[in-house]
């Protein structure tokens, strides 16, 4: 098994909202702003080659927004996750998989494209695409809250397609993703978000997603106010952040526009940072 970091493009979020109830004053040195307050960030996937699947977890805001859209969020650097596949000899129709921590836009917006006769269709016309029961219908019905984030073009030709498959938790990692060790469920940023565990070159590898965006989110009060729950995503992260220090995890951060990987350990303040690389490093 060959696991690969893909880069899909950066965008900006405001650095309050990232950084929930922690000032100013402090995370401006973690991630500084632009003169609107607003920080970039990455969005980092994962494509897992396995046998003869390849996995691609979650896939960026995508391309087919339009340019209001587009504006609110000031998509720029110069990686598509077309060009980062083609990077690595592949192209869309390879992928065999589309595993979705969760549908916020900019994790799952890469996974519909919009045709020049404006037809809305499935990015990987070959994958199958894996959600959950919950996360579903917490996406499809959402609060006001969050319903910003779940764009119903990002998820409708999903399920019209014939392609969704859902994951049960109570079972286990399904057979059809062999590469897989784990899957954690997290309910504090959105119900039922799903974080990939890999058995990667003698490691254990979580990717993180939004329970983790980046390494200056280890401290437990670096919370974001985008987050549904936040004080269940304190617990959550509290329990992930013990067992990668006691067992030596690397930890994949989707956001961070900077660093890749992390180890962490326990430390006087706490859990922190121990080591920061890229994944082809280990």
């Amino acid at each position: 098994m060959t696991v690969h970091t893909l880069d899909t493009g950066l965008f900006k979020l405001d650095g309050g909202a990232m950084f929930g109830v922690v000032p100013k004053s402090m995370w401006q040195k973690l991630n500084p702003p632009d003169e609107n307050n607003m920080c970039t960030w990455a969005m980092r996937c994962l494509l897992v080659e396995d046998g003869g699947r390849l996995v691609l977890v979650d896939n960026g805001i995508g391309n087919k927004q339009d340019a209001k859209f587009r504006g609110y969020f000031y998509l720029h650097g110069n990686d598509t996750l077309e060009q980062s596949l083609r990077r690595l000899g592949y192209a869309a129709a390879d992928v065999t998989d589309v595993f979705l921590t969760h549908l916020h836009f900019d994790h799952c917006g890469g996974s519909v494209v919009r045709t020049p006769d404006g037809k809305l269709e499935l990015a990987f016309p070959n994958a199958t695409y894996w959600s959950n029961q919950a996360h579903w219908d917490w996406a499809v019905t959402p609060n006001p809250r969050e319903k910003a984030s779940f764009l119903k073009e990002n998820i409708q030709p999903i399920q019209e397609s014939g392609h969704l498959r859902f994951i049960d938790p109570t079972a286990g990692v399904p057979d059809a993703l062999p590469s897989l060790r784990d899957i954690v469920f997290a309910d504090g940023h959105t119900e039922k978000m799903m974080l990939p565990v890999f058995h990667y070159q003698g490691r254990t590898l979580v990717f993180a997603a939004d329970l983790l965006p980046s390494a200056g989110h280890v401290p437990l009060p670096y919370v974001m106010a985008y987050d549904m729950r936040p004080l269940v995503t304190m617990d959550e992260k509290q329990r992930l952040l013990r067992r990668a220090a006691d067992e030596n995890w690397v930890l994949v951060l989707e956001h961070d526009p900077q660093t890749e990987c992390i180890t962490v350990q326990h430390t006087e303040k706490g859990v922190r940072v121990a080591e920061s690389f890229r994944l082809a490093e280990l």
